[in-house]
Parts: structure tokens; C-alpha cells; sequence
């Protein structure tokens, strides 16, 4: 099981929970996570698209590509400066 732990009232409202407990089988990535689990997670597509959800992992920075194993914890959290996700450069 991964927990996916869900911050800010934006992300909130979409999917209607705090938290979700989703079983995974093998190493997945964030993304496949959301595809596999369109009931639960697929509304959260758009934010991370448009990278206005910041994902970190363990409490460790992550991005859609970044693998998931059971046991895991996925935080993801709504910004509205996307700029400052720390994943990109801050412009100029």
C-alpha cells in the first residue's frame, strides 16, 4: 500500500479526501500510480501536468517520473507559484 496524502483545499476539493490508501504491485512511477487508479487519483492529473502540485515522496522532492514502492508516502501539495517548486529555476 501507498499512502498519498493530499494538501490544500484546491487538490482537496477534486478528490474529496485527505488521504488515500492505493495497493501497488511491483515499482511504479507517480504517474502510473494516478493512471492506475483513475477513480481515486485521476482528477489530480491536471495539477501535476500543469506542475501546480508539488509531490514529494518520503519527504524527499519528487516529480511524476519518480518511482513508487509500497510502503511510500506521497505527499502532494497545491502552489499556485509554480515557479518556486524547487524543481525549477526561479526566473529572472
Amino acid at each position: 500500500m501507498v499512502s498519498v496524502q493530499i494538501f490544500g483545499q484546491t487538490l482537496r476539493a477534486v478528490v474529496e479526501e485527505s488521504e488515500l490508501e492505493v495497493t501497488v504491485v511491483g515499482p511504479t512511477s507517480v504517474k502510473q500510480l494516478i493512471e492506475a487508479n483513475p477513480g481515486q487519483l485521476g482528477p489530480l492529473r491536471p495539477f501535476i501536468q500543469s506542475r501546480e502540485a508539488l509531490i514529494t515522496i518520503n519527504k524527499k522532492i519528487g516529480s511524476e517520473d519518480s518511482p513508487v514502492r509500497d510502503g511510500d508516502v506521497v505527499k502532494l501539495s497545491f502552489q499556485s507559484r509554480t515557479s518556486y517548486d524547487g524543481t525549477r529555476d526561479i526566473p529572472s
